[in-house]
């Protein structure tokens, strides 16, 4: 039996100007995942730092430059095609609004308004975790 192929994935936890909430955005798509929330971000490419590839994948899907702190989580996920390590990064937006350049539609929610929206599974624990404790953003880690 060969070894499933692992993929690491970056998303970032963006807080908004006004503490509370949190970004999220709609895939565009193929079903199954079409129409699922997730947390702006994306794959990590061969040799490229996390972080570096959570900052790229932003201007690619959102439109703006972040600012990359901690790690907020991490969430290792099994899938029929491969492993998924999910690594949650609080960021924060230092030029640029956001657009949907990547997604059908972007949301500001707060952790409560999170459980309205139909996230994909790998992001789904994160809610709980915001409700007793919202993440704050630092100026290290970087």
């Amino acid at each position: 039996m060969s070894p499933r192929p692992a993929i690491i994935i970056v998303t970032g936890v963006l807080l908004t100007r006004d503490p509370g909430e949190i970004l999220i955005a709609c895939r565009r798509g193929k079903p199954p995942l079409a129409g699922k929330w997730e947390f702006p971000g994306g794959k990590v490419e061969p040799g490229e730092d996390p972080r570096h590839a959570l900052r790229r994948e932003c201007r690619e899907e959102i439109g703006c430059e972040v600012e990359v702190g901690d790690i907020y989580e991490t969430i290792f996920h099994r899938t029929e095609r491969g492993d998924i390590l999910l690594l949650f990064y609080l960021a924060r937006i230092v030029h640029g609004e956001p657009q949907a350049l990547d997604h059908s539609a972007l949301a500001w929610v707060t952790p409560q308004q999170m459980r309205e929206y139909d996230l994909l599974e790998p992001d789904r624990p994160l809610i709980d975790r915001f409700i007793t404790k919202f993440p704050k953003f630092a100026d290290h880690g970087r």
